[in-house]
C-alpha cells in the first residue's frame, strides 16, 4: 500500500462554492475515485484555502491512468480546475506531491523489529 498526500491553493473567493461543490460529491464521481483504487481519501482545509488531500492506494500509476481515461473524473476535474491557483492541468493530476517525513506505524514497527 502506498500513501500519497498532495496540495493545492483553493482560490479564497471561491472557497464558499468549492465547499459545496464537496457536500456531497456527485455519486458517479465517488464511485469512479472507489474504481481506480483511491482509498481513505480525505481532503483537508486549511486558512486562506491550503487544501491538503490524502488516500491510500495499491498502484497510484494505475489509479492515475483509471482516472485520467475516465469521462466522469475528467468532467468533475474540468469544473473543478477553476478554484484552484498556479495550476496547470487536471486538478487530480498536477497538484504538488508532499513527501512524507514520518509513519508512526512504520516507526513503531521498525523498533519493535530492532528490541526482539
Amino acid at each position: 500500500m502506498t500513501r500519497i498526500a498532495f496540495e493545492l491553493q483553493v482560490r479564497p473567493e471561491l472557497l464558499d462554492e468549492y465547499l459545496a461543490r464537496h457536500s456531497p460529491v456527485r455519486p458517479e464521481m465517488l464511485a469512479e475515485i472507489a474504481a481506480s483504487g483511491r482509498r481513505n481519501y480525505s481532503l483537508f482545509l486549511a486558512e486562506g484555502g491550503r487544501l491538503i488531500g490524502y488516500y491510500e492506494t495499491d498502484d497510484d500509476a494505475a489509479a492515475q491512468a483509471y482516472l485520467a481515461a475516465s469521462e466522469i473524473a475528467g468532467r468533475w476535474e474540468a469544473e473543478m480546475g477553476r478554484f484552484f491557483v498556479g495550476l496547470e492541468g487536471r486538478p487530480d493530476q498536477a497538484a504538488t506531491p508532499l513527501t512524507e517525513v514520518f509513519n508512526l506505524e512504520t516507526q513503531l514497527a521498525a523498533a519493535e523489529s530492532t528490541e526482539s
